[in-house]
């Protein structure tokens, strides 16, 4: 969000809670800061109330007692102030700033889950720390205010014990945490939010207070901290001024909000789903779940692929993680993912690329988690992540009934059967959960078992007989025992990395989408990092790994290799 401000022309922008009711005294407050002559950073808690027994009129401009009777604000500002909670580290915050030359902050804003803790702290933490921004506390300038809710909306802690399953949240507020910790200065210098410079108004003039070292900026402040004690203001004015901070004192008593003790977690990051529990909630309304298989080395191309398909808005996909890394990975991006109890230890973070000991370890999870999954009564869209997706093809497959196993061709001559031996490709296929399809891979994952190979060359002996004895024409394979037909994809909609050397056409995308391709598989290339440069160099990637962030048509980055 804070990003995505930076593409659009607006003078100020404004973060703020949906719930958030904010009063006419905003807008001024805005007013005045638009005026200042430096970049700033403004900062406003919300009021936490616990009762308020008014509403809009149907014009949304006037506000009514329970009696219809209208309501000055002034009278519902004096209201806030007698019943109220404020607390910068837990409540609801507004956060304002303006276009400027600086950045709000250094380094990099980290992948925070918004509405889960920590974020507003975090930015507010590094904002004062780089210095770039004037940051100040417009909180007693601006009434807002929000109904009270329980502590689990700011601190992410379910106190009920019979919560669980898919209903608890407190992993996001976690996952927030362990953000908080990895980026930026926060868990070794915490800004003092009490020390923050304020706004206030004062006899009907805007005024700063540095609360600090007691001074006071005029309300006529413009390019330098002129203190008050350097101008000479008529004593009324000063007594005025002095009774107001006075009152403001001693209503402020902000607690101790130190969030250090939240970000030094020692328990491993934990999603709190298994893949049971995922599924019915991951699912399209066909039971249908797209599946990518990944380990850490492959983290920046997994999110390249995560963003295409959310570009798309296809929403049915899952992850299951190779290891630990990938897990966490995925969870501070805010993915469904779920663990592999059985996946082989020991893998070559660098070298897990085709043709290795550790790829042909890793590939035979992809088929059996395929099997748990149709025995768990989905259907399964198998996809590694170097395929780019151009369009969603699950409505093409869709088209294939029961009994049908669709599969992406590995075959690179242009003429000829596209089913010959050993070209099923096990990186790109579509099964059906029904009892044709679940018995034979149930014989793909046995004969994956106990051969020294990758998984691919067991799903063509089993489904399509060694040496292709169970081919039926140029595009399918008939398996007799389970009667499961094998259909080989059209090439020109489902081409792999070698057919029509489309990866090495000048404008690889324009190239694909004349052919017509759904999707494009980024195989028949020597090691990930080549396959790596290649995706990224050719334009078919949506991932920028030094923000952490999917490229959108508002970013202008630039990509490098």
């Amino acid at each position: 969000m804070i990003a995505r401000s930076r593409s659009f022309t607006s003078d100020i922008f404004v973060l703020i809670d949906p719930e958030t009711i904010l009063l006419n005294d905003f807008i001024s407050t805005l007013n005045y800061a638009y005026e200042l002559d430096r970049d700033w950073l403004l900062v406003a808690s919300s009021r936490n109330i616990s009762h308020f027994p008014f509403y809009l009129d149907e014009a949304g401009k006037r506000w009514r007692r329970g009696d219809g009777k209208w309501m000055r604000t002034q009278e519902l500002q004096e209201i806030l102030c007698q019943s109220w909670q404020w607390n910068h580290s837990k409540g609801r915050m507004l956060m304002a700033w303006n276009s400027g030359d600086l950045p709000l902050h250094t380094g990099v804003l980290p992948p925070f889950l918004y509405g889960k803790g920590i974020h507003n702290n975090w930015v507010i933490n590094e904002a004062m720390s780089s210095d770039f921004r004037f940051v100040f506390d417009a909180g007693w300038t601006i009434s807002s205010f929000h109904l009270y809710e329980p502590e689990p909306w700011s601190s992410g802690v379910v106190r009920n014990s019979k919560v669980s399953g898919i209903e608890m949240r407190s992993w996001e507020y976690v996952g927030n945490s362990h953000i908080g910790a990895l980026y930026g200065s926060l868990l070794y210098h915490e800004a003092n939010y009490s020390s923050l410079v304020k706004l206030l108004k004062c006899d009907g003039k805007y005024i700063f207070f540095n609360p600090t070292e007691n001074f006071v900026y005029p309300y006529g402040y413009q390019s330098s901290f002129r203190l008050w004690k350097e101008r000479i203001l008529h004593p009324w004015r000063k007594r005025r001024i002095m009774a107001c901070i006075d009152g403001i004192n001693s209503l402020e008593k902000i607690p101790d909000c130190s969030l250090k003790d939240h970000m030094k977690l020692s328990a491993p990051l934990e999603f709190s789903f298994s893949l049971e529990s995922l599924l019915p909630f991951i699912a399209d309304k066909n039971k249908t779940i797209v599946l990518a298989v990944a380990g850490y080395s492959y983290k920046d191309m997994l999110m390249s692929w995560v963003c295409r398909l959310r570009r798309l808005l296809i929403t049915n996909f899952m992850i299951c993680a190779l290891d630990q890394e990938t897990y966490q990975f995925s969870v501070l991006q805010g993915l469904p993912v779920f663990k592999d109890p059985l996946a082989p230890s020991n893998i070559s973070f660098n070298d897990c690329h085709f043709g290795t000991k550790c790829f042909q370890r890793v590939t035979k999870v992809k088929s059996r988690m395929v099997l748990t999954i149709l025995k768990l009564g989905y259907n399964v869209l198998l996809s590694d992540v170097d395929v780019y997706w151009f369009e969603n093809p699950l409505p093409l497959l869709y088209t294939f009934g029961p009994a049908f196993l669709v599969v992406q061709s590995d075959e690179y001559k242009t003429t000829g059967p596209i089913n010959l031996p050993r070209r099923l490709n096990s990186g790109f296929y579509f099964a059906r959960c029904d009892d044709s399809t679940i018995a034979a891979m149930e014989r793909v994952v046995k004969h994956a078992a106990t051969s020294g190979l990758s998984e691919q060359p067991s799903f063509y002996d089993t489904l399509c007989g060694e040496g292709g004895s169970y081919r039926v024409g140029d595009n399918r394979c008939v398996e007799p025992e389970t009667n499961l037909t094998v259909y080989f994809l059209d090439r020109d909609l489902f081409p792999n990395g070698a057919y029509l050397d489309l990866w090495r056409k000048k404008n690889v995308k324009a190239a694909c989408m004349k052919k017509g391709c759904l999707v494009l598989h980024n195989n028949w290339i020597s090691g990930r990092l080549k396959k790596l440069e290649r995706q990224v160099l050719s334009g078919l990637w949506d991932y920028e790994s030094g923000t952490r962030m999917c490229l959108q048509s508002w970013h202008n980055f630039k990509l490098t290799s």
